[in-house]
């Protein structure tokens, strides 16, 4: 079971596996680039698992991971509803992160067409490989990461700092590490 397009009623599903499975597999589907996102967002603070697991949570409180429907959730009446959530990381900050992020996504389809062409023009459309000699090299952070994530904020969208966004480039394959040494 891996993240895929028509994914979003699956709620039951262990998520940490679906998104190790899934990780740097290159896609353009703007439903698994937002749910990839929204991983990469409740991350900050926490392991890669513990966002991860939540996955199917995350489904179920934001509306399947519909961006459009989430754009429209009140960032009051639905934060307050899903920080209730007993399963779900309560953290308000991201979960409204999250809403706003939906919303600035609308807009950038708005203007390219889909987020997927958003995102990767700015690797001309090919995964970039980040070469490193060995495994330890491999970094969280990237120049294209830092420009990707200012313009990310320029336009709305929250909690997508350097890292969170250099790793959620790698996870929806549009950076790849090429290990060297092996």
């Amino acid at each position: 079971m891996t993240i895929a397009v028509d994914d979003g009623h699956q709620w039951y599903t262990n998520g940490t596996k679906e998104y190790d499975a899934y990780f740097g597999t290159p896609t353009h589907d703007d439903h698994i680039l937002f749910e990839l996102m929204t991983v990469g967002v409740f991350q900050v603070g926490l392991s890669w698992q513990a966002a991860a697991s939540k996955l199917p949570v995350y489904r179920r409180v934001f509306a399947g991971m519909d961006i459009a429907q989430v754009a429209g959730f009140d960032l009051e009446i639905d934060v307050e509803r899903i920080a209730r959530d007993d399963e779900m990381i309560r953290n308000v900050r991201k979960i409204r992160a999250t809403i706003q992020n939906a919303r600035a996504i609308t807009q950038i389809q708005a203007e390219f067409g889909s987020f997927a062409d958003y995102l990767w023009q700015f690797v001309n459309g090919t995964p970039l490989l980040l070469p490193v000699v060995t495994r330890d090299e491999i970094v969280n952070q990237s120049t294209i990461g830092s420009a990707v994530a200012k313009d990310l904020k320029r336009r709305g969208c929250k909690f997508v700092g350097p890292v969170v966004t250099h790793m959620f480039l790698k996870a929806a394959g549009i950076l790849q590490d090429q290990i060297l040494d092996e």
